[in-house]
């Protein structure tokens, strides 16, 4: 991602927060396609919102107006306070905690809705084990159940 396109995102998300009258610093952390925006803010329980919901949707916007001048940009990822690592971490922990009482019980067990996002970090999370296999829900919704299962 050139650093065009990355100054352009910081500026639509600090434009977005500004309106909304909060108190806050940007900051671009990483390089290219690895680049997140991060919020310092003295509201970034508000900014967080619950499980992350207002990062996502705050991401969504800054991705959606980035887009309309850089079609082809590659997505954009905002983050506060190293939030997005911390539930990543959980997320994938979670999994494996799951995958282990599959093993054990021989039962299979669903995991609450998730993005697609976070369903991507759980079969990517348990790829290599040769004994489980995940399966996302077929369902029209965008959060969806994934199962896990012994193979």
């Amino acid at each position: 991602m050139s650093d065009t396109v990355v100054n352009e995102a910081k500026t639509i998300l600090e434009t977005m927060l500004s309106k909304l009258g909060f108190e806050f610093e940007v900051e671009i952390v990483g390089e290219g396609q690895t680049a997140i925006l991060n919020i310092t803010s003295p509201h970034q329980a508000i900014l967080i919102g619950k499980r992350g919901d207002r990062l996502d949707d705050m991401q969504y916007l800054v991705n959606r107006i980035l887009r309309k001048q850089f079609p082809d940009a590659p997505r954009v990822r905002v983050d506060s306070g190293g939030y997005r690592a911390e539930q990543e971490e959980r997320v994938a922990e979670k999994a494996h905690k799951l995958a282990e009482k599959v093993k054990e019980t021989g039962r299979e067990l669903w995991m609450n809705p998730m993005n697609s996002y976070h369903r991507r970090l759980v079969h990517n999370a348990l790829v290599e084990d040769p004994e489980v296999e995940t399966i996302s829900e077929d369902t029209g919704r965008r959060d969806k159940k994934i199962l896990i299962r012994l193979k």
